[in-house]
């Protein structure tokens, strides 16, 4: 089975879309070109088309995927819906999966026909001065603006962009080895894939990112999967009170079961949501946590910190507006920084999220409510459009 699994920021579910593969894993595919099914976006703004594909053999460093899983972001429909920052159409979508390795380029030591990965849309080298730095996870690719790779599918006869460098909604792709985590043989690949973006990063935006500490008050700002994911890193980081907002009152049943202690819908009080949290915590939080990508949120999660040592975490992506805030709200103390997955090193995280979900460290069966089939990810871009549960 082949699979899709729909989640994003604002959103309390994860879908989890199951179909067959047109192909099996074997030798004989190396040196071929495979056709096969996947979800094509022609142009912004439009249904996905389900199209037959061709996947082209790895070259140099390359490894060639069968994806068994995968799950539909937030961030998919972010450019989908408006071709967002030069989106390059025709393209297909998808960066959180799982699949078995069909074959490798030439170069690659790392990767076997039949090892269990997940491709990752954050490179991690391992050899650059930025993924030898303990002070980002980012490679030196989002640094110097170097260009997409050369994408290997096609389909009549057009060239279609590898979305985030991955394209998972395909049931083959092509993949840089430096983008690419290998996992545990036992692993439920359609379960894991979805620690290949929303849970690792949310969950890891509590932890590394903002360094929760035992004892402390935290407000997670949204509750969709990454969301969610951040309640539960603040509860495995050991805050003593999690506060969630949302305008959803419907999620709070979902976000406590991850470890929320306190749910405040700002549609219910007259004063900013700041002054409400403020109030509730006398003088703001120790922690906050912006899952969203709304940058009026993002402000009002800063202003909900604590003076003097309250860290705000903009987690939730968008990048169509500036960010306004006043001076004194840094200068009194407060620390506002952002987290891109969670501030994992990505083929490293990926493992360590693995392994914690295998040793039964951290939820992520409970993540997925739908399960859908590859002809129906318009379904599933609808469900996840309007909040579907």
């Amino acid at each position: 089975m082949t699979g899709i699994s729909t989640a994003g920021p604002s959103t309390a579910f994860i879908c989890s879309v199951h179909w067959e593969s047109c192909s099996s894993v074997g030798l004989a595919n190396i040196s071929e070109v495979i056709r096969c099914k996947a979800a094509v976006a022609w142009e912004p703004n439009k249904p996905l088309m389900i199209e037959e594909i061709e996947v082209a053999p790895p070259q140099a460093n390359e490894v060639r995927i069968k994806i068994v899983a995968s799950s539909l972001c937030r961030s998919d429909l972010y450019f989908l819906l408006e071709g967002k920052n030069g989106s390059n159409f025709p393209m297909v979508l998808g960066h959180e999966a799982a699949g078995i390795v069909e074959s490798v380029g030439p170069g690659v030591t790392e990767f076997k026909q039949g090892d269990k990965v997940i491709p990752i849309f954050l490179p991690q080298c391992r050899e650059c001065r930025f993924c030898k730095s303990p002070k980002t996870n980012l490679p030196i690719v989002h640094y110097e603006g170097m260009p997409e790779p050369v994408s290997r599918l096609t389909c009549k006869g057009k060239k279609l962009t590898q979305f985030m460098r991955t394209s998972t909604f395909s049931e083959y792709t092509v993949v840089k080895q430096n983008a690419v985590a290998k996992i545990e043989p036992a692993a439920p690949l359609d379960k894991v894939c979805l620690l290949g973006c929303g849970i690792s990063t949310g969950y890891g935006a509590a932890v590394n990112t903002a360094k929760v500490e035992p004892g402390s008050t935290c407000a997670v700002f949204g509750l969709g999967a990454v969301g969610l994911a951040a309640v539960m890193g603040c509860k495995a980081a050991g805050a003593k009170r999690i506060i969630a907002v949302d305008t959803n009152p419907d999620k709070f049943d979902k976000a406590k079961e991850f470890g929320a202690t306190n749910f405040v819908n700002p549609k219910d009080h007259d004063k900013p949501i700041s002054q409400v949290l403020s109030d509730m915590t006398n003088g703001g939080v120790d922690y906050s946590l912006e899952c969203i990508g709304n940058v009026g949120v993002m402000r009002s999660a800063l202003e909900s910190c604590v003076k003097g040592w309250g860290v705000s975490v903009i987690v939730g992506f968008t990048n169509e507006h500036d960010l306004s805030a006043r001076p004194i709200q840094l200068i009194s103390g407060r620390t506002w920084t952002g987290s891109a997955f969670g501030g994992f090193k990505s083929k490293d995280g990926v493992q360590q999220m693995v392994k914690a979900y295998m040793d039964k460290k951290i939820k992520v069966d409970e993540f997925i409510t739908h399960n859908l089939t590859l002809n129906e990810v318009n379904d599933a871009i609808e469900l996840l459009k309007q909040g579907k549960r």
